[in-house]
């Protein structure tokens, strides 16, 4: 005859669910099989019902903590998203096609994204908020300004390790580029920054942004052959996004200049 009561019972199970959510890295097992084992013995459910019910939760807060992992490993400057952007500062921008974009369907295939315009009409944001879809889809995300790619780049190159580089970020699904055509660049930094390109094509997506049409790349990367082999392996597998409009700081700023006046 068994001289356990019914809660040193529960204790033992307890315990013992505790260890096993260890073992297996399933925290969320543990916070929520007591409180559900409650709910399917008042509704009923089947042990089939109740363990799914268990798993799922462990699902979604596991995916919930790779989402929250995933971006602050993109190093975002920030988080925007496409349900804030304002699509009154960008007027010819095609709802549909940002919609099919959204689904990320395209980074699979190794598609990429190029937003074109003069400064303040919004392409970082739509950059970013792009970004950070891809993130919750369950892509690796690696966000950084041209200049600041260039340093790592020219890190590596230094230290002998740009192919290993190259190499490293292909594990990211999506880098994005922000800010191409700012600077312009000489022919060393011209050079890594077509092998970033070259070393991405048809292998993993890419986003980037410039405040130059195609027809001016020439002027920042110091070479039209260059900047032509560029664009061609950019835009083979992409959509390229033209925004105009006026700049939104610049919008911004008047209006509130009025406002005080």
């Amino acid at each position: 005859m068994s001289t356990s009561t019914p809660a040193r019972a529960r204790h033992e199970t307890a315990s013992a669910v505790a260890f096993a959510a260890r073992v297996l890295r399933a925290p969320a097992v543990a916070q929520v099989y007591a409180q559900l084992a409650d709910t399917a013995r008042d509704a009923g459910w089947t042990y089939e019902e109740y363990l799914a019910a268990v798993l799922d939760r462990q699902v979604v807060a596991r995916e919930a903590r790779g989402t929250t992992n995933r971006t602050a490993a993109a190093h975002f400057p920030a988080v925007k998203t496409l349900e804030d952007f304002n699509h009154d500062h960008a007027p010819n921008l095609d709802r549909t096609l940002l919609a099919h974009l959204a689904t990320c369907t395209w980074i699979p295939t190794a598609g990429n994204v190029v937003l074109l315009g003069p400064p303040g009409v919004g392409k970082t944001h739509l950059a970013v908020a792009l970004g950070l879809k891809a993130v919750h889809a369950g892509h690796g995300v690696l966000f950084d300004t041209a200049t600041g790619w260039l340093d790592r780049l020219g890190a590596a190159h230094t230290a002998g390790t740009l192919d290993t580089e190259l190499k490293r970020l292909r594990r990211y699904r999506l880098l994005v580029v922000d800010e191409v055509g700012y600077i312009p660049l000489d022919t060393h930094a011209a050079n890594l920054f077509f092998q970033l390109v070259a070393s991405r094509y048809e292998q993993g997506s890419m986003i980037v942004t410039s405040n130059l049409s195609f027809s001016r790349w020439g002027e920042t990367f110091g070479d039209d052959v260059i900047a032509a082999a560029m664009i061609d392996r950019l835009v083979h597998h992409a959509e390229v996004i033209t925004l105009d409009g006026e700049s939104y700081r610049t919008r911004t700023r008047r209006e509130l200049l009025a406002t005080t006046t």
